[in-house]
């Protein structure tokens, strides 16, 4: 009996050495043309529309006592190093708020999800703190934690600057929470059910299957709500703490000049660009997850 020949595999030198075809080379040198051609669109549209906007700008009547008012370099200087400092408070402050928020929204959706009539007050209060702080404003919950609180003058009160972080804890994980439960009710309720046939207790069903995809779902809206977490630690000035926005206002309390404000607002602009450019990049590899690209 004659054995059969065995397939014959390129091997990887052969495969190194395949040219592509007539057609392939100038579908990828139309390709080439097409990408530089729309770079060259883009950025020429671009460098039109700016000129424009700078001409509209600088030839108002007023561009020149707007930029003495709002654009002054020296002013800027001089007022950088206490804007930086009160910055910092907004980054510590941001760590802080975010990490409590999530983790309180994190609780809540989770007890919005509990099932059986036994939990239904629990499901309640939870619905019921959603629903509240959803509903109100942030400047209103600084102001009845910051203000109203400290007048009841109970022991062990803590700081301003706690309070202020608590409200937006409270006012985030109230957000937070809606879409931790998205999440959550987004996965099939029949891999519930697998994991309970194979016997696992409700709590390892939530952690090891349920959480883990659900976190992942809705990774990209809980890092929206993070980078609006970021602007609105700038609120807490309103109590009191001298951070950015604070620090700002003292100086241009102090030069009659609204520089330090722009100032201000760049650097916050800059503390939020890794932010925005991280959920970016997570929304994206999600879409592409989800295409099976």
């Amino acid at each position: 009996m004659t054995r059969a020949p065995a397939p014959h595999h390129d091997s990887p030198a052969e495969l190194r050495q395949h040219t592509p075809s007539a057609a392939q080379r100038r579908r990828a040198a139309y390709r080439r043309r097409q990408t530089t051609r729309s770079v060259l669109v883009a950025a020429a549209s671009t460098a039109v529309l700016g000129t424009l906007l700078v001409v509209a700008v600088t030839g108002a009547p007023g561009w020149d006592r707007v930029r003495r008012s709002f654009l002054d370099p020296e002013i800027a200087r001089d007022a950088l190093p206490e804007v930086l400092a009160g910055l910092w408070l907004n980054v510590r402050l941001l760590v802080c708020c975010a990490v409590g928020a999530l983790l309180l929204g994190l609780l809540i959706a989770l007890l919005r999800t509990l099932r059986g009539p036994v939990f239904f007050p629990v499901r309640a209060l939870a619905a019921g703190y959603t629903y509240t702080f959803r509903g109100l404003p942030l400047i209103i919950v600084l102001y009845v934690l910051t203000l109203g609180v400290p007048g009841l003058r109970l022991q062990g009160m803590p700081p301003v600057l706690v309070l202020g972080g608590l409200a937006l804890v409270l006012t985030y994980g109230g957000y937070l929470a809606e879409v931790f439960r998205a999440g959550i009710e987004s996965i099939h309720p029949s891999q519930l059910a697998a994991a309970r046939s194979l016997g696992l207790t409700y709590r390892q069903t939530m952690r090891h299957v349920v959480l883990p995809q659900a976190v992942r779902r809705v990774a990209p809206p809980l890092l929206n709500d993070v980078v609006a977490l970021q602007k609105d630690v700038g609120l807490v000035s309103l109590a009191g703490p001298i951070d950015a926005v604070r620090a700002a206002q003292i100086a241009t309390a102090q030069t009659f000049n609204y520089t330090p404000y722009i100032l201000a607002g760049v650097l916050f602009v800059l503390l939020a660009i890794p932010l925005i450019a991280v959920t970016d990049w997570v929304t994206l590899r999600s879409a592409r997850r989800q295409s099976g690209s």
